[in-house]
């Protein structure tokens, strides 16, 4: 009687194991076959799920095929984007000030050179460097081990950060409360921007290479003759 109820047991376990089993895997195709991708007619490789913010099926190369690669190159891509964000922002911002009468900053590509600065280019660059090396090698701790610089050792007592997501630490990175919406859309909204603005800071480089001009010059110049203001009348004239 007793392997009788044993065996019963089991049986019930081993179904409702196999029925969550199909459940998720019903699931993963329907999310599958829901999933915007990044051409018409192409197909997701195995590894992509839609589960990632920004995930169009793009990877020829299979990357991410590794699960461990795939978790580092998504932190790498999120932080790219942002400072790239962050690196657009500051490339046109000051030639709009100077444009504007506002202020009198250089060029983006002149920024190293210019003397207008608190303290001297050396001492911004060694303060740069610790600050940033503190900031880097903590957020490297929290992607190997996560949660595990959720609280630092600092008077302050906001720094403790709730629990979450590696790469969207909330809390007091978070002073406007936006996690509290429709963070999944507002996710997918940042990797875009992120990306595109990755593209656009390579072109501003490049811009720059060919006119020596910034992107706000770039711009007008192009819309006041684009048939002639174009990347087909580009020179190369070197950094």
């Amino acid at each position: 009687m007793s392997a009788a109820v044993q065996f019963s047991s089991t049986a019930v376990v081993s179904l409702r194991a196999a029925k969550a089993q199909k459940r998720q895997s019903l699931k993963t195709r329907a999310s599958a076959a829901t999933q915007p991708m990044w051409m018409p007619g192409a197909t997701a490789p195995a590894h992509l799920k839609n589960e990632l913010p920004g995930d169009y099926g793009f990877d020829p190369l299979e990357l991410g095929k590794d699960p461990e690669d795939l978790k580092w190159y998504v932190q790498a891509e999120l932080q790219h984007g942002r400072w790239a964000m962050l690196g657009v922002a500051g490339a046109a911002a000051p030639e709009i000030l100077t444009n504007m009468g506002i202020s009198n900053l250089p060029n983006w590509h002149e920024a190293p050179l210019y003397d207008g600065y608190f303290t001297d280019a050396t001492t911004l660059f060694w303060v740069q460097m610790l600050m940033m090396n503190w900031a880097e090698v903590r957020r490297w701790q929290d992607i190997r081990k996560p949660g595990s610089v959720s609280e630092d050792p600092t008077p302050f007592s906001n720094a403790k950060l709730p629990a979450g997501v590696v790469g969207y630490p909330g809390g007091i990175f978070d002073p406007l409360g936006y996690a509290k919406g429709d963070l999944k859309t507002l996710k997918a909204k940042e990797i875009a921007n992120g990306r595109l603005a990755m593209v656009a800071f390579a072109g501003i480089m490049v811009q720059y290479d060919h006119t020596g001009v910034g992107p706000v010059a770039n711009l007008v110049s192009h819309m006041a003759d684009p048939a002639h203001n174009n990347v087909f009348a580009a020179k190369f004239i070197g950094f």
